[in-house]
């Protein structure tokens, strides 16, 4: 019998793996958030990614020179400012509203789907399409409604934004990805403008505050898990089918909802349960329709 090496774990137990590791990312983000503010937590993050991926590239005699960094800058721009906005609005609301918030990707991409047809003519609006934007923003609604009540409104409007940015920064790693640059160098860059952006928002939020051994593991376990997962989402997207795939990295909000109802005595409120599937049905009919119109989609929803 064959040995079961990495390379050979099958993209649905990739993505299955990856979706549980974002979401205990996401919980160890809460955890650090009563501790650091977001943007320490990028900084910390980005910084083992950066480390992490750049011993690797090193090690495999790959090269860090790019000729478009002004490509990467803005992509990095828009991710990092996608991370800080989840990172906060995770630490502020019940963990499945703010890891569901950050889905919203798709259904982003879906509305500038829409409004390029729109702004260039380029074709038909597909009514399929509208329906299901139509449909993740009443989930949206329906999710923060709960937290509106609780004087959350910004964090929530932060979680999403994060979707917003992170649809953004899903369209630069395409443009970055059709003149060639290859998806370790963009993602190296990427923890590259986190690990800056994220001292300077750090700065803001009061500076960089002092460790405790309890704090240290959970910003070391940010960036191990984060990195992990990205590299077992982006392995799952390279050998398996894009919709089985976009189905099952849903696990996620499922995955997150039992650790705030189990840790966190999160409510369980039918306006949220109904808003979380909502933007679920968009987001694979975003996906779905994106992908017969060979139009870029989000394939995570963690790392922007």
């Amino acid at each position: 019998m064959a040995r079961l090496t990495p390379h050979r774990f099958p993209a649905p137990l990739l993505i299955a793996c990856a979706s549980l590791l974002f979401a205990v990312m996401g919980l160890c983000v809460k955890l650090a958030s009563s501790r650091y503010n977001a943007g320490e937590i990028v900084f910390y993050r980005a910084l083992v990614g950066l480390v992490l991926l750049g011993s690797w590239i090193l090690l495999r005699g790959g090269s860090l020179r790019t000729a478009v960094p002004a490509m990467h800058f803005w992509r990095s721009l828009s991710g990092v400012t996608a991370l800080c906005l989840w990172f906060y609005a995770l630490g502020n609301l019940p963990l499945a509203t703010g890891m569901t918030l950050n889905y919203t990707s798709s259904v982003w991409m879906a509305l500038f789907l829409m409004g390029g047809s729109v702004l260039f003519g380029t074709g038909r609006i597909d009514g399929r399409l509208v329906a299901a934007v139509f449909a993740g923003f009443i989930g949206v609604a329906l999710i923060l409604r709960p937290t509106i009540e609780q004087d959350q409104l910004w964090h929530g409007v932060a979680g999403l934004m994060s979707g917003l940015c992170a649809a953004m920064a899903y369209l630069q790693v395409t443009a970055l990805g059709r003149v060639g640059e290859p998806e370790t160098r963009v993602v190296f860059y990427f923890s590259l403008g986190g690990v800056v952006a994220g001292a300077v928002f750090a700065q803001f939020g009061g500076g960089f505050s002092a460790h405790t051994l309890q704090g240290a593991a959970l910003l070391l376990a940010i960036g191990v898990l984060a990195s992990v997962a990205q590299w077992m989402m982006t392995r799952a997207y390279s050998i398996g089918h894009t919709m089985s795939n976009a189905v099952l990295q849903y696990l996620g909000i499922v995955f997150s909802f039992g650790f705030g109802v189990w840790l966190f005595d999160d409510p369980v409120t039918w306006m949220a349960l109904s808003g979380m599937a909502l933007i679920v049905l968009a987001g694979l009919t975003a996906t779905l329709l994106g992908k017969n119109a060979r139009t870029p989609t989000a394939s995570t929803p963690t790392e922007t």
